[in-house]
């Protein structure tokens, strides 16, 4: 019998002890202060995304060779839930061969919960229509990677409070003395749950998260300006006019007055022009290619900590 497995569906799954350490472990494989090694050598691990992606899907696969394990790669159309057959079947089946497996669905994540119940296969939400927890342990990677530290630091984050927004806003609210704001376009905002949820983390850590819906009297001083793309994978808006709404929530070079030295990062893909003018993504205060190489090392940090 498998021993149990470790899983992460939402970022409220881990202890603040356990994330800090997934971070940290991500941070050293970042610097190259530790190998991989091959903890999950005769392990088979899943890979299964109903949704593209380039750099969560390449990350995992690469980190779970990286880490001695076998992969089986599914696509959108490869499983018979396509024929009918349950959700709940299929996750029993899967957990019978499959030591782990990484999902993206962009839809609900009960489905994901369901599988985890299985007990001996690890289910990673590679990304949920509510929430992104691997990009925050890859944004937090790179932060403690970058200044050494996530505790204390000051970030504003400007664009839609998608499900980058909530994770990056429910890992931050974890640790002591941060500081995020967030701006985003009226009706595009966190969710009232997520909102409750990091509020809770902030009474217990001391960090602070606030969240405003206009561009006016912007916080001095951060440490890093993030954003992400506008149409987030999988999604739609229901106004036509939403990008009217969003053209004042672009990230330009003007920010850069107030907060001369701060770092830039975005989730990726970008489009630029959009959420981000050209000279700020190619310019000398981005890091996002950075962040992106350390999708895999915090995807490795993950898998370890998953299979331990």
């Amino acid at each position: 019998m498998k021993h149990p497995a470790r899983c992460l569906i939402s970022l409220d799954d881990l202890t603040d002890a356990d994330l800090h350490a997934i971070v940290e472990a991500g941070t050293r494989l970042s610097a190259g202060l530790d190998r991989p090694g091959d903890p999950l050598e005769g392990q088979v691990v899943g890979i299964y995304f109903r949704r593209t992606s380039t750099r969560t899907r390449t990350a995992f696969s690469s980190g779970a060779l990286r880490l001695g394990a076998r992969i089986v790669s599914f696509g959108a159309d490869d499983l018979q839930t396509n024929t009918g057959e349950s959700v709940g079947d299929t996750g029993r089946v899967l957990s019978r061969m499959l030591d782990a497996i990484v999902c993206r669905t962009a839809g609900d994540p009960a489905e994901l919960r369901g599988w985890a119940m299985e007990g001996g296969m690890s289910v990673v939400n590679a990304m949920s229509a509510d929430e992104h927890p691997t990009q925050a342990l890859a944004d937090l990677t790179t932060l403690s990677r970058v200044f050494g530290r996530v505790q204390g630091l000051r970030l504003l984050y400007i664009g839609e409070g998608n499900n980058t927004a909530a994770a990056l806003a429910l890992a931050l609210s974890r640790y002591p003395l941060v500081t995020l704001e967030l701006r985003t376009p009226p009706g595009y905002g966190l969710t009232d749950d997520v909102r409750g949820r990091v509020a809770a983390h902030c009474e217990r850590s001391g960090a602070t998260v606030v969240e405003r819906h206009d561009m006016a009297d912007l916080p001095i001083g951060c440490d890093v300006v993030y954003t992400t793309r506008w149409q987030t994978t999988g999604t739609s808006k229901p106004d036509p006019d939403w990008r009217r709404d969003f053209a004042p929530f672009q990230v330009t070079e003007a920010l850069w007055k107030d907060s001369p030295g701060a770092l830039f990062m975005h989730d990726l893909p970008a489009h630029r022009g959009e959420e981000v003018t050209a000279d700020v993504l190619d310019g000398p205060h981005s890091i996002a290619f950075d962040q992106a190489e350390n999708k895999l090392h915090s995807a490795m940090a993950l898998l370890r900590w998953c299979r331990s």
